[in-house]
Order: structure tokens, then C-alpha cells, then sequence
């Protein structure tokens, strides 16, 4: 399997936990009951997976081996946005500290922080799937996609702790059973 097919499945796990992300948000803005814990492990997700193995293989793998006149224009566009990213989850993750010890002033930045985080990456996402990967499959040599592999298997092996791939799929489905259960609770509560 190609290296942006990897990155690929990866951001179908990523996009699970948007839209969990997303329903939790919508469920805080409408005034129910959210635990602010379930966006701090939303962060430990997006810090530790999206951020900590995904965008490291792109930026430490793909990146590098697309450096060139032709790709230098998207690539500093897409590290951009892996910064905003960052500042967004680091916003998501103080605000719900300050809901869990009590603030409920916490629940506008927390709302703010979560939309603008699934916005950016849900657009991020659609960039690099439509356009970025692509470019990298016309233009990198088989021989620098094996190379690709490589580097991102290194990054999984000496980078991710034991059992961390399987930890964060784990960590998304239980987000997205929870914003489940919050979606029928809501209704049963309306009815």
C-alpha cells in the first residue's frame, strides 16, 4: 500500500472522531449536559494521533520528499495549518479544564475552539486527499515511495508508544459511541 493510502486511512479515523467532536460541540451550544472530559480526550486523540503520528509522517515523510518548486506553495500551506491545529486543540483543552472545575463561562470557547478545529481539518483533509496526495503519487519514483513507507513505519515503530495505533482507534470509537448515547439521551429528554 502506496504511503498516501496509509495517510488516507488515517484520516477516515480522524474524521470519526470530527464528527463526534462536532455532534459534542453542537450538543454544549444547545445547553446539555456534555462531560468536558470527552473533549479533553478528544485533544489526547487529535494531540496524540492527528498531531502526534499523522502530521509527524507528513511533515517528517511526505513533506520532505515533496520539496520543489512545484509543491512548495501547498506544503507550507498544509504546516500552516497543522500550527492552527495545535493553537485549536490547546484552546479545545483549556477550555474544558475550566467547564470540568466548575466554569461554565468555558462553554462558548470550548464550543468556539471544537467548530474551528473541525472546520479546519475536515477543509485540511479535502486538500490533501484531492490534491496534495495525488500530486505526491504522480510525482514521487517508486522507489521514493518505498522510501516513504519506510519512514513512516520508523516513526510508528520508534516514535509511537506499544499498543498506541490500536489505543487511539479504541479512543475514537468510544467518542463516537458517547456522542451516540448523548444524541439519544437528547431525544428521549425531548419526547
Amino acid at each position: 500500500m502506496k504511503a498516501t493510502e496509509i495517510l488516507m486511512q488515517e484520516h477516515r479515523l480522524i474524521e470519526r472522531v470530527l464528527d463526534a467532536l462536532e455532534a459534542a460541540a453542537g450538543h454544549v451550544a444547545q445547553q446539555h449536559t456534555v462531560r468536558p472530559g470527552f473533549f479533553l480526550d478528544a485533544a489526547d486523540f487529535m494531540a496524540g494521533f492527528a498531531d502526534g503520528c499523522h502530521h509527524h509522517k507528513e511533515e517528517d515523510v511526505l513533506f520532505g520528499a515533496l520539496g520543489g518548486p512545484e509543491t512548495d506553495g501547498a506544503v507550507e500551506m498544509m504546516l500552516d495549518e497543522h500550527r492552527q491545529a495545535r493553537l485549536l486543540t490547546k484552546g479545545m483543552r483549556e477550555a474544558a479544564r475550566w467547564l470540568e472545575s466548575g466554569d461554565d463561562s468555558a462553554r462558548s470557547p470550548l464550543v468556539t475552539n471544537a467548530r474551528q478545529y473541525v472546520a479546519l481539518l475536515r477543509d485540511h483533509i479535502a486538500k490533501e486527499d484531492e490534491m496534495l496526495f495525488p500530486m505526491a503519487d504522480e510525482l514521487l519514483s517508486p522507489e521514493q515511495q518505498e522510501r516513504l513507507d519506510v519512514g513512516m513505519q520508523r516513526i510508528e515503530r520508534e516514535e509511537m508508544a506499544e499498543g498506541a495505533p490500536a489505543k487511539f482507534h479504541a479512543l475514537a470509537e468510544r467518542l463516537a459511541a458517547e456522542v451516540e448515547g448523548l444524541r439519544i439521551r437528547v431525544a428521549l429528554d425531548a419526547s
